[in-house]
């Protein structure tokens, strides 16, 4: 008989003090926001060669429909809502609409890429001809100088959540910190939010992940196969108990990135190695050149070029105004929401992810917060990247076991202390909501624990095992049966005309943009950089002082 899981002391103390609150609507509701990724791809389950369709507005200005690496890899960005059932409607509205403006192309439902034939055929998106438009241009040619344009053709599902001010106030009095200004007080309670989801991201890998296997157009043809892949057909590769690829050293990965080791102990450590990076060179890019014979290669040739290459599966964010990096909006104001970047698409789902999904991460976000979280040690960061490693390409293995606090255990052990755990949060969470919703995504999700054939990534195996083994035959018919399933909802009218509105509007600003330019693109660029190596920083926050 196993042990009968327990749940701290300072936890379950904690929701229980903030419950009552709860109840009588004084701590307000999680808001949250979606950006979601989608290849175009043709009638052959080819990346998309068109242009981003023009019917769809300004990639550069639209507010809800751009592009993210490629010309052809479709973002959504939903407005920020309290309940996730409205992110989702408008996330389906967004992808009705393009249905209506896609003529034999279908949206990818699949993380990893579809059908390609070589690094050129990954188009790289084009901003226009302002400076603005350049820089974004100028910015993917380095990433293409330095990664290649392959890895940047993977997508994913970015989940944007903040905690509203009124419950930053009942914790801050909880806790008798009154005394410490609310915009610091907040930083250092997210920078422990975000050290509990690096410690424990990888059960949202094992959950979510759904991408076990990769097109072999996904490889050079030059590169050795990675010995933890095997051919599963004549185009598909993949790894037994893989969870997601996506995030492993075949994706979003970087061995110049790797050195920064950011483990988020503070805000100031944070803004200060990504300020380092930005303004440090280093010599490999340095041999590729930045502007050589009049073309641009790359804005610099820095460990970073800006801030957004740096990768991780979770960010502090704070919006930036005008003239503005993201790192001097953290600095001057502190950290307004967490974006979690670890989630793949859902593949069996035509919006790529779902309520239960959702509700489950707001549950476990507010588990990071709620629980005790010290910094950071160089050495436990190797551990957290070694068990994060694990369970991207072996996570459904029942010999896996991961490190916890010097000892090793499964991940089913470890799993079910952590659900029970986030029970206590649910209780807390579902105190505002008619039911249950967050304990019922608890439940619907604890069985894939005992049981790995029921994770996504176990799914998408039997899937493609059924159906003759090749991954894009198979994403090529979920994304025409979403299409028409997508075709046939009716989309909200105001919401209809919104983006019918949003066409013209967003192209007549990229016009303004342009011809509002005076300077030229490296005047631009140097004023831009010599801005962004600026501190705003107002002070250090006083908790730093006592870790």
């Amino acid at each position: 008989m196993p042990e009968p899981l327990t749940v701290p002391s300072a936890l379950t103390a904690q929701v229980e003090r903030l419950i009552p609150s709860a109840r009588l609507g004084r701590l307000g509701r999680l808001r949250r926001g979606l950006e979601k990724e989608g290849l175009r791809v043709d009638a052959n389950g080819h990346i998309a060669q068109t242009p981003h369709p023009h019917a769809l507005g300004s990639k550069l200005t639209h507010p809800h429909i751009t592009t993210d690496y490629s010309e052809s890899l479709l973002e959504y960005i939903t407005p920020v809502y309290s309940q996730p059932s409205e992110a989702l409607s408008f996330l389906s509205d967004l992808h009705t609409f393009t249905y209506h403006h896609l003529e034999n192309e279908w949206i990818w439902p699949g993380s990893m890429p579809s059908r390609l034939s070589g690094n050129d055929s990954v188009p790289i998106a084009d901003y226009g001809c302002s400076n603005v438009g350049t820089m974004k241009h100028v910015y993917r040619k380095g990433l293409d100088m330095r990664y290649g344009r392959i890895m940047q053709a993977i997508a994913g599902v970015h989940y944007n959540v903040s905690l509203p001010d009124d419950m930053w106030h009942a914790l801050r009095e909880m806790e008798k910190a009154t005394n410490i200004p609310f915009n610091d007080y907040r930083s250092t309670r997210y920078f422990g939010m975000i050290r509990h989801f690096r410690r424990h991201s990888w059960l949202l890998l094992y959950l979510f992940g759904a991408s076990p296997a990769i097109d072999k157009s996904f490889l050079p043809d030059d590169k050795k196969v990675p010995e933890k892949l095997q051919s599963l057909s004549d185009d598909t590769y993949f790894a037994p108990y893989a969870t997601t690829l996506r995030m492993s050293d075949l994706g979003y990965q970087n061995k110049v990135q790797s050195q920064l080791k950011i483990c988020f102990n503070s805000l100031s450590n944070y803004v200060n190695t990504l300020r380092h990076a930005i303004s440090s060179p280093w010599p490999d890019y340095e041999k590729m050149g930045v502007n050589v014979d009049g073309e641009w290669r790359q804005l610099n040739a820095n460990i970073l070029q800006i801030e957004n290459e740096y990768y991780s599966d979770i960010r502090p964010k704070r919006v930036a105004k005008h003239n503005e990096t993201p790192s001097q909006a953290l600095e001057a104001r502190g950290v307004e929401y967490i974006e979690v970047r670890c989630l793949d698409l859902n593949p069996f789902d035509p919006l790529g992810v779902t309520e239960n999904q959702m509700r489950f991460v707001d549950t476990f976000l507010m588990w990071c917060l709620l629980s005790d979280s010290p910094w950071i040690s160089d050495e436990e960061c190797d551990r957290l990247d070694d068990n994060r490693r694990w369970v991207v390409e072996r996570g459904r293995d029942p010999e896996l076991k991961l490190f916890n606090h010097g000892e090793t255990t499964s991940v089913r052990e470890w799993g079910e202390q952590i659900f029970a755990e986030m029970g206590e949060v649910a209780r807390l969470l579902d105190a505002v909501e008619e039911g249950s919703p967050h304990a019922d995504a608890l439940s619907d999700l604890a069985p894939r624990l005992a049981d790995p054939s029921l994770t996504p990534s176990a799914q998408v195996l039997e899937r493609l095992k059924a159906n003759g083994g090749s991954l894009s035959d198979l994403m090529l018919s979920l994304a025409q049966e979403q299409a028409e399933q997508l075709k046939a909802e009716p989309m909200q009218r105001s919401r209809e005309a919104l983006l019918a509105q949003l066409i013209e509007t967003s192209h007549q600003q990229q016009r303004d943009i342009e011809a509002a330019d005076k300077e030229t693109f490296e005047a631009f660029l140097e004023a831009y950089f010599a801005k962004a190596r600026e501190s705003r920083a107002l002070s250090a926050l006083p908790s730093e002082a006592h870790q």
